[in-house]
This record gives C-alpha cells, sequence and structure tokens, in this order.
C-alpha cells in the first residue's frame, strides 16, 4: 500500500471527515453503504454576456467502496437522494471517486 492510499484510508474513516451515505444503482437495484466527503462549491456558467452562479453537491467516494458507479446511481445522504449527472472522475493515484449530483 503507499502512503498516499494510507492515508486515504485514515481520512475515509475519521468520523469528522466522512458522513455515511448508500449507494443504489440505477440498473440492478442494488444498495451498498459507503462513507463519502461531501463538498458544495459554487459554480460559475457563463452564458452570453451574463455569468450564472450555481450550487453544486460533490462527493468524494473511495473505490474499493464503490467500484463502478455510473450516472443515473442514486446517493442518498441522510433523507436527501442525489442523482449521479455526468461521468464519475477518478484521481491521479486511482484511489477516488469524485461524483457530481444532482437532486433526485
Amino acid at each position: 500500500m503507499s502512503v498516499f492510499a494510507a492515508a486515504m484510508d485514515r481520512i475515509f474513516t475519521h468520523a469528522a471527515m466522512v458522513a455515511p451515505a448508500l449507494w443504489i444503482s440505477a440498473t440492478t437495484s442494488e444498495e451498498r453503504p459507503i462513507r463519502i466527503i461531501r463538498r458544495a462549491p459554487d459554480r460559475v456558467t457563463d452564458f452570453g454576456a451574463g455569468r450564472f452562479v450555481s450550487d453544486t453537491t460533490v462527493v468524494d467516494v473511495r473505490v474499493t467502496e464503490l467500484p463502478t458507479p455510473r450516472p443515473g446511481d442514486v446517493i442518498v445522504i441522510g433523507a436527501d437522494s442525489h442523482v449521479i449527472q455526468g461521468e464519475p472522475l477518478r484521481d491521479r493515484e486511482r484511489l477516488i471517486w469524485t461524483l457530481d449530483l444532482r437532486p433526485a
């Protein structure tokens, strides 16, 4: 195991850093509990002469917990359901998925 992988394992087991969530497959309805790091950055979109700022929800999840997320899969965080939009992206080390979510 690399030092980076060990560090990610420690981060994803630290209760103050992660939140529990539930992944539900859009194709098979399989369910799996996962741990996520939730982020909510603002996204700026240019449209003609205007600029629009929109709220986003992005989560990071370990590849070992969720090997094959797909667009359309559902992530349930507390009482809120979100759908994965766009293609999931992995980090350089191939340890973490970054998932862009929209409300379900």
